[in-house]
């Protein structure tokens, strides 16, 4: 791997091991408005994706309108959760204390919930500029235009690019965006099959720990 000008990072699932809390409590309340749903099934469905493009999918499988109070009561439990639950990513701590490249977080995640980790990992002044897809661009991931932002934000070529991301709709971000993207195999929510799914989405390289991805960078 040639040595890259930028490394980018996803948030839920690659520095926040927080994909299974983001999507238990998804679970939960679409549940609870007549949507059976599993933390499984919500994964599937909608990780790496904003809330603006889930829910019309909710909408479609409820066969009506999606009440406001499911982003509210979603984000309310996720926050409440996070103080016992939200832990890095394993190994993030030691990979970004060794890391020399300019680094920035481009996530589907809104600010205040990236924000909310980063503080509690002690890592608010670690990583660089949060760009996100809920702020700062109107198309959302897959469409490439949060990684060519943040590319852009640095006067980077997008080819000297590295993006670090766990979701096959962030994957295919990335690819459409012209950069090499390494598909992070590392989070509580890796089931079997998903290295798979990574690379079918187009990854260059499949990471089953952040000790891989420091080898390929040094």
């Amino acid at each position: 791997m040639r040595r890259p000008e930028l490394i980018i990072f996803d948030y839920d699932g690659v520095i926040a091991d927080s994909e299974l809390l983001n999507n238990a409590a998804m679970a939960e309340v679409l549940t609870g408005i007549g949507l059976p749903t599993t933390t499984d099934q919500a994964i599937a469905r909608y990780m790496g994706k904003r809330w603006l493009d889930c829910r019309p999918m909710v909408e479609e499988q409820l066969g009506r309108s999606c009440p406001d109070s499911v982003v509210v009561d979603w984000t309310r439990l996720c926050h409440e959760r996070a103080e016992n639950m939200l832990t890095p990513v394993q190994g993030l701590l030691d990979f970004v204390k060794g890391l020399a490249q300019p680094r920035c977080i481009a996530s589907s995640s809104p600010p205040d919930w990236i924000e909310l980790g980063l503080a509690r990992f002690g890592l608010t002044d670690q990583m660089g500029p949060i760009f996100s897809a809920a702020v700062h661009v109107t198309r959302g991931k897959p469409h490439p235009d949060l990684f060519l932002h943040a590319a852009q934000a640095f006067d980077t070529d997008p080819a000297s690019t590295v993006v670090v991301e766990d979701s096959p709709i962030g994957v295919r971000a990335g690819v459409a965006a012209g950069m090499m993207v390494i598909g992070l195999c590392a989070g509580g929510h890796i089931r079997e099959g998903h290295a798979e799914q990574l690379s079918d989405a187009g990854a260059h390289r499949i990471a089953k720990s952040y000790r891989e991805i420091a080898n390929w960078i040094d």
